[in-house]
């Protein structure tokens, strides 16, 4: 029986999840709750009528020293002049990525969520990758990052291939500074077309304990990209 949350003790996912990840209901969207979620390697979903705790297995992953953007992405950077920006409107992104769109008709991304990760924003733990064309934002996503781990928690476009862009800079991001684990959390067929890669859940978390001891930073400086 899935638990309900209360106070600040977490479920252990390899114990405790049903056959679909679902790990725990209840509690509140509260940052310190939030870091140790995602330290034991459990997300919350939505929050309509209750939050909803996750940890899936199998659990999708970017993998860091192979994962390359198609050439066509590349492209469409070089076409329409697209540069990139981390952190300058976090929030804005957080609101595109809750945009009810034709492929999106609803969205878990409620006003608490974003209030909540706003915080961690703050202190330094979640971050947004943009991408602009000119000074329009056309594409981004955003994530929590502890350590040498970052979790990619939700994406948009409002240009083809904008969101493709938003990771291959972010992977970029991540591997100038110095992260271990990029988190995709649940398998689906669009993510494995983007090219995220599937672990077990026993896999992911030992993982998992090793980077969030990885000291790392967002915002490094990288490397001038390849045509």
């Amino acid at each position: 029986m899935v638990a309900w949350l209360r106070g600040v003790r977490l479920p252990d996912p390899e114990l405790e999840a049903d056959e679909n990840g679902l790990v725990a209901l209840g509690g509140r969207l509260e940052p310190d709750l939030l870091l140790a979620a995602y330290r034991a390697g459990i997300f919350p979903w939505s929050s309509d009528p209750v939050i909803t705790w996750w940890s899936p297995d199998p659990r999708a992953i970017f993998d860091l020293a192979t994962w390359k953007p198609h050439r066509s992405v590349r492209q469409s950077i070089v076409r329409n002049s697209w540069h990139f920006a981390v952190d300058r409107d976090f929030a804005g992104v957080m609101r595109a990525c809750a945009e009810v769109t034709p492929d999106r008709p609803g969205t878990w991304i409620t006003p608490d969520f974003i209030g909540s990760y706003t915080e961690l924003y703050r202190r330094g733990h979640a971050h947004s990758v943009e991408v602009y064309e000119g000074d329009l934002l056309v594409g981004g996503l955003y994530g929590v990052a502890v350590g040498g781990f970052f979790g990619g928690e939700s994406m948009f476009h409002r240009k083809t291939d904008a969101s493709k862009a938003a990771v291959a800079h972010l992977v970029e991001q991540l591997n100038a500074g110095g992260f271990q684990l990029l988190d995709a959390q649940v398998p689906t067929p669009h993510l494995e077309r983007l090219g995220a890669t599937l672990l077990s859940r026993r896999e992911y978390l030992r993982r998992l304990r090793i980077a969030i001891e990885v000291p790392a930073r967002f915002g490094a400086p990288i490397q001038a990209r390849t045509p």
